[in-house]
């Protein structure tokens, strides 16, 4: 029985350890994406590039750090609209119709997360 107590604290203890670090490699993934996009980030009708916007939303992360227990937290929280102004944020790549930011990313880390199970 104390062998079992013993397995089921291990246990306890490494699943939440192995979600973080999953969520932790999708959040550094799509900021590595937001920062090596081609694509303008609009925020409060001001386009911004890559670098700046991922600073920006990593920034907005470690403010929110507390609050966020997914990935989709993440998106939501610190990637999808301006807390100033409530305004959504936008991407615009060339040749294609302007997106909201939240959907945008939800759709990369949605393709992340099958390119991960195929591997």
């Amino acid at each position: 029985m104390v062998r079992f107590g013993l397995v089921l604290i291990v246990l306890l203890s490494v699943v939440p350890t192995f979600a973080f670090a999953k969520m932790q490699s999708e959040i550094n993934h799509l900021l590595n994406y937001v920062k090596n996009t081609e694509c303008q980030y609009e925020r409060n009708g001001t386009f911004h590039q890559g670098p700046e916007a991922a600073k920006h939303i990593t920034k907005k992360y470690k403010y929110y750090e507390d609050d966020i227990e997914s990935t989709e937290d993440f998106i939501k929280y610190s990637a999808t609209k301006s807390t100033m102004s409530g305004k959504h944020y936008k991407i615009h790549c060339a040749g294609a119709k302007p997106v909201k930011s939240k959907d945008w990313l939800l759709k990369e880390l949605a393709a992340f997360r099958k390119n991960s199970k195929d591997n």
